[in-house]
């Protein structure tokens, strides 16, 4: 009995000491537009830098998601969250609002402020814990800052929890906050902008940084005469954003001691692979290749600076790609698989005019969004008629609409997958539609909400760690990255 009171106090003690082992700093990083295509193509390449280290290093794997993808921040918010949008509450980064019929943003919140911007956001409309809020009931203590190129990014990257989020302000060429966080602006940021950092990394030419017949893309022009961009005209789309969210995110570790105690500390930073030019997340360009060898060679500067500064084996990295334009459209319609337009605006206004015939001229449809066209509740209401009634009927008429899959009451969505997954109830209509494989979300007959056309996008994944740990098999789907790291 004693041996095994021992035994078992050995084995307590041995735990311990593993979650004591554990990675004293996490840098999670999602990656606009990186597809596991393109990391294949340039591998041969990278003779060094930090994508070659992860392709020769890291666990990699890729993940599918259980729900649609429009290319914004709803996968973001899927893989920071581990939940679907109908339990984290991210649809699309937009929604409609029934009290003045408009369009806001999602993380549009006026009961904060910007700091150094009038844009006033933060992670309210998140319903669920992200990987930031996770690592604060876990480690209460734990410092934990998101860098960001665009503000929604930032944010849903920093959950509710962190201590601080800022991104890049490209119109003022500086670093920006909100004031959700307890630390606003933090002062390794302010630094920064008291030495006009991003200013003077805006002022760069961006050239290529081989000769053009090096790189295994290039467009008939580019051949002619390359590319060259002034850096503040595209700044988040070129690489100079992603060395400036590299800059900051080591003089935030420096500043703040991350990664130097026994507390785990986490990184969250945002990175962008997609050019201006780009149409597509795949690659077509050399400036588009020019992204990725940028991308690798400041991500392997971020590495031997940890290495230096901590310890390889005292710190972890996720990378995580994610779809933004998908396949191009006119990429699909060159192999005879047409894309074709769906405007949503013109599906309600044509909805608008059916039920006037049914039940006099009045307005009987606030409005569309998305996947949801919106009645005028007060109205039906007022006319003392069946929501329900007008709800099937407005269904039945959608069904006859060219590109329309399916259509059904709202409280009926649940029933129907990846729909029912795809759409949260604070922002769902009183009618619901899903698209035919071949058609695009439309706002009107110009702005698309649906980028990507791809029916079922994967994301590559790479987990590079300093220390050995077990990892999982196989594709995993998007709900569970979040658990990667712990």
């Amino acid at each position: 009995m004693r041996k095994t009171r021992l035994y078992h106090t050995l084995i307590g003690c041995l735990c311990s000491l593993a979650c004591i082992a554990a990675p004293r700093l996490t840098v999670v990083a999602v990656v606009d537009g990186m597809t596991a295509e393109n990391l294949t193509l340039l591998r041969p390449y990278w003779q060094q830098g930090g994508l070659r280290t992860m392709s020769e290093e890291a666990f990699q794997t890729s993940v599918a998601y259980p729900h649609l993808v429009y290319g914004g921040n709803e996968t973001a918010a899927t893989l920071m969250c581990g939940t679907t949008p109908d339990r984290h509450g991210y649809t699309m980064d937009s929604y409609f609002l029934r009290r003045d019929r408009a369009v806001h943003a999602m993380l549009e919140d006026k009961s904060v402020h910007g700091i150094g911007t009038r844009l006033a956001v933060s992670p309210k409309a998140l319903l669920s814990q992200t990987i930031a809020d996770r690592m604060r009931l876990l480690y209460p203590a734990a410092k934990i800052y998101a860098v960001g190129i665009d503000p929604e990014t930032a944010v849903i990257l920093a959950g509710h929890a962190a201590n601080a989020c800022c991104w890049i302000d490209s119109d003022n060429k500086q670093w920006v906050a909100t004031s959700a966080y307890s630390e606003g602006l933090p002062s390794a940021a302010f630094d920064q902008n008291k030495n006009a950092r991003v200013a003077i990394m805006a002022a760069h030419q961006w050239t290529p940084r081989m000769d053009i017949p090096a790189y295994t893309s290039p467009t008939p022009a580019e051949r002619k005469k390359g590319f060259s961009y002034v850096a503040g005209n595209v700044l988040k789309q070129s690489p100079e954003a992603n060395t400036l969210v590299i800059e900051l995110a080591l003089a935030l570790q420096k500043a703040e001691k991350m990664g130097t105690d026994a507390v785990p500390d986490i990184l969250l930073l945002q990175f962008n692979t997609l050019s201006p030019a780009a149409a597509s997340d795949k690659i077509a360009s050399a400036e588009h290749e020019d992204m990725y060898l940028r991308l690798n060679q400041d991500l392997g500067f971020l590495m031997d600076q940890l290495n230096r500064r901590i310890g390889k084996e005292n710190y972890q990295v996720l990378l995580i790609g994610r779809p933004r334009l998908g396949t191009s459209a006119q990429t699909l319609r060159d192999i005879h698989m047409p894309v074709q337009p769906f405007s949503v605006d013109r599906a309600a206004a044509l909805t608008g005019t059916y039920l006037m015939a049914l039940y006099g001229h009045e307005r009987w449809v606030d409005g569309g969004y998305g996947q949801s066209v919106f009645l005028n509740r007060t109205l039906i209401e007022q006319k003392r008629l069946s929501l329900e009634t007008i709800q099937r009927q407005v269904a039945n008429f959608l069904m006859d609409f060219e590109g329309v899959q399916t259509a059904m009451p709202a409280y009926e969505v649940l029933r129907y997958q990846p729909l029912g997954a795809s759409l949260s109830k604070q922002h769902l209509g009183d009618v619901v539609f899903m698209l035919q494989p071949g058609w695009q979300l439309m706002q009107n007959d110009k702005q698309p909400i649906d980028r990507v056309v791809d029916e079922k996008p994967l994301s590559p994944v790479l987990l590079w760690s300093g220390a050995i740990r077990p990892m999982p098999q196989g594709t995993i789907d998007a709900t569970g990255v979040a658990d990667l790291i712990w």
